[in-house]
């Protein structure tokens, strides 16, 4: 019924830039927050960053500076611009969303993932 799709993940040299996106369809009434997630083998998965309905935002204190997170409500699409990137942020980034699907509940969403790689 709701699908989250992400995509723009990939190979980037150190210092580099990226940017990921997340297009939710499907039985959509109202998306709260969206947000970016990721995962580092062999570690939990951590919030990189957020954004409220309301355009609030709020990142994690390795990505701040660096990373800016964006939507466009009309598309139900949130972005992630990575800048400067470090080998360090190398993982799987997950998209999330808390929206009002066809149940007319607020429930959490995920996608399936983008492998993000920083190497030279």
């Amino acid at each position: 019924q709701v699908q989250l799709v992400e995509s723009g993940g990939g190979l980037v040299q150190p210092g580099g830039s990226l940017r990921l996106s997340c297009a939710a369809s499907g039985s959509i009434f109202g998306i709260n927050v969206m947000g970016w997630y990721r995962q580092a083998p062999g570690k939990q998965r951590e919030l990189v960053a957020y954004i409220t309905s309301g355009r609030n935002t709020d990142y994690a204190d390795s990505v701040k500076g660096r990373f800016t997170i964006s939507r466009d409500n009309a598309k139900n699409t949130v972005y992630l611009q990575m800048n400067s990137l470090k080998p360090e942020d190398t993982a799987v980034y997950y998209c999330n969303a808390d929206l009002q699907d066809y149940t007319h509940r607020y429930r959490d969403y995920w996608g399936q993932g983008t492998q993000v790689t920083v190497s030279s």
